[in-house]
C-alpha cells in the first residue's frame, strides 16, 4: 500500500513539472531502457555464443512472434530507416528547383533542337544543385543518357526525366515497403490488398466505384499482381518484381482524370474493365450461389471450350465442392486472355498435360482434339483428321524431344497461344483453319462458324 502510494506522489510531482524538467526526465527513462536492454542482450549473447563477442553476428533471424519486445524494437526501427530514406528524397520543392538550375545551365541549342547538356554544364548543374542531387549526377548516368549527339551532350529533358522516375521508384519503394509486414521484401496478398484498398481514393477514375464493390475490384487487380509475379503459388511477390513490371504504370494511369474511352477498356485496372469482369461472372452464375459450375462456365466467352478442356480445369484448378470462386475466376481469365504470355501458357499447360508428366505427347494432343471433332460435327462439319493437327502442332513447335512438347518448347516457340486455342476452343481452331480466308474477307470468325452451322 505504500508503495502505491509513493508512486502516485512520483506521477502526480511528475504533472508538475516544467517542460524542461520533463524532457530531461524523458531523456534519464530513455538512458535507462537502453542501459536494461544493452545488459539483457549481453547475457543473451554470453548464454548463446561467447564467441560472438569478438566476432559479430552478420545474420540476425527474425525474432519470434511471441518476442513482443523484439517485433516492436524490429517494427520502430524499420519505420525510422524507411522515413529516413524518404528525407532523402527530393520533393516537388527541390524537384522544381533542380529544373530551373537545369535550364539555366544547358547549352543553347539550335532552332528546332531540344535543350542540351554538356559535360561541363553537368558538372556546373551538379555543383549548384545541392547535395540531395549529386547522386544523379555521375558520369554513368551521363553516358547512359547519350544519344550519339555529335557534341557527346545529353538531352536535358531525358535527364530531369531520368531523375524524376528514380525519385517516383524510390518513394514507391518506400511506401509499398510500409505494408511488408514481416520486412523481407515481400508482399502477401493481404499486404497488396490493403495497399490498393488505400490507394482507390487517390484515383480519379475510381470515383464512381460503389464502396460496397471496392473489396470485388481490390480482388479483381491484385489476383493481375499474383497471377504474373508469383505463377509458382507461393502466396507472396517480391518488391522488386512489382516494381520492375508495369502494373503500376497501369494503375496509376487511373491518377489521369481524362483517360480515353479505349485506354480504359484496355486497362485492366480501371474501373469498365474491373466491372466487365465482375458483371462476366455475375451472368456465367445461373444460380446466383456466387459460385461457378461446369455448366455456368462452359458458358464463358462465346461458348466454344470444349467440356474436357471445362472438366480438366476443374480437376487441376481450386474449387470448393466443385464449383469455382471468383478468384479462381479471375486466374482463369487473365490466362484466356492473356494466352502469348509464358505464365498464362504455364497455367494451361498445367490443365493441358493430363499425364502430369511435364509434356504434352500425342495421347494429350488426341485426348483434347477429339473434343474439337465432336464439336465440328456439332456444326455440321467435317471433322479434321487428328493426324493432320498432329503433324501441324509439332511443325508449328519444333521440340526438342520429337515424340513430346514441354512448357518451354511451347513458350519458346513463339505459337504457345495458337497450339492451345487449337486444343481448347473450338473457335481459336476455326480461326486458325481459315485464318488466310478470314484475313482477306475481314470476316469475324465466330460468326462465321455459327453462319455455316
Amino acid at each position: 500500500m505504500d508503495l502505491l502510494k509513493e508512486r502516485l506522489q512520483e506521477l502526480a510531482a511528475k504533472g508538475r513539472l516544467s517542460e524542461e524538467e520533463k524532457q530531461k526526465q524523458k531523456e534519464k527513462e530513455d538512458t535507462e531502457v537502453e542501459k536494461l536492454y544493452t545488459e539483457w542482450k549481453g547475457m543473451q549473447i554470453e548464454d548463446s555464443d561467447p564467441s560472438l563477442k569478438v566476432i559479430p553476428r552478420f545474420y540476425m533471424k527474425l525474432p519470434d512472434e511471441e518476442d513482443a519486445l523484439q517485433q516492436k524494437l524490429r517494427e520502430e526501427a524499420r519505420a525510422v530507416f524507411l522515413q529516413r530514406r524518404s528525407e532523402q528524397l527530393l520533393d516537388n520543392d527541390e524537384l522544381k528547383a533542380l529544373y530551373v538550375v537545369l535550364d539555366e545551365q544547358h547549352t543553347l541549342p539550335p532552332d528546332g533542337e531540344e535543350s542540351m547538356l554538356g559535360w561541363d554544364d553537368f558538372c556546373a548543374a551538379a555543383e549548384r544543385a545541392g547535395d540531395k542531387c549529386k547522386r544523379y549526377f555521375t558520369p554513368f548516368v551521363f553516358a547512359k543518357l547519350q544519344q550519339d549527339d555529335p557534341y557527346g551532350r545529353i538531352c536535358m529533358m531525358s535527364f530531369f526525366n531520368y531523375v524524376m522516375r528514380k525519385v517516383w521508384l524510390h518513394q514507391t519503394r518506400i511506401g509499398l515497403s510500409l505494408y511488408d509486414v514481416t520486412g523481407e521484401g515481400y508482399l502477401r496478398e493481404t499486404d497488396l490488398e490493403n495497399y490498393i484498398l488505400e490507394m482507390i481514393p487517390t484515383l480519379p477514375q475510381l470515383n464512381g466505384l460503389e464502396k460496397s464493390f471496392h473489396n470485388f475490384y481490390v480482388c479483381t487487380a491484385v489476383r493481375k499482381f499474383f497471377f504474373f509475379l508469383d505463377p509458382l503459388r507461393t502466396g507472396k511477390i517480391k518488391i522488386q518484381d512489382v516494381l520492375a513490371c508495369s502494373f503500376l504504370d497501369e494503375l496509376l494511369e487511373l491518377r489521369d482524370e481524362e483517360l480515353s474511352k479505349e485506354a480504359q477498356e484496355s486497362n485492366w485496372f480501371s474501373a469498365p474493365s474491373a466491372l466487365r469482369v465482375y458483371g462476366q461472372y455475375l451472368n456465367l452464375d445461373r444460380d446466383h450461389n456466387g459460385m461457378l459450375s461446369k455448366a455456368e462456365l462452359a458458358r464463358y466467352g462465346t461458348g466454344t471450350l470444349t467440356s474436357v478442356f471445362i472438366d480438366q480445369v476443374f480437376q487441376v484448378c481450386l474449387t470448393y465442392d466443385g464449383e469455382m470462386d471468383y478468384k479462381t475466376y479471375l486466374d482463369f481469365v487473365l490466362a484466356l486472355e492473356n494466352r502469348r504470355e509464358p505464365q498464362a501458357l504455364q497455367y494451361l499447360f498445367r490443365i493441358l498435360d493430363v499425364q502430369q508428366s511435364a509434356s504434352l505427347n500425342i495421347f494429350a494432343l488426341n485426348y483434347f482434339f477429339r473434343a474439337i471433332q465432336e464439336q465440328l460435327k456439332a456444326h455440321g462439319q467435317e471433322p479434321v483428321p487428328f493426324e493432320d493437327i498432329k503433324d501441324e502442332v509439332f511443325d508449328m513447335v519444333k521440340p526438342a524431344d520429337p515424340l513430346k512438347i514441354t512448357l518451354q518448347d511451347l513458350i519458346n516457340c513463339g505459337q504457345g497461344d495458337t497450339v492451345v486455342s487449337i486444343l481448347i476452343d473450338l473457335n481459336g481452331f476455326w480461326t486458325h483453319e481459315n485464318r488466310e480466308v478470314l484475313v482477306a474477307e475481314g470476316e469475324d470468325p465466330t460468326a462465321a462458324l455459327l453462319a455455316d452451322k
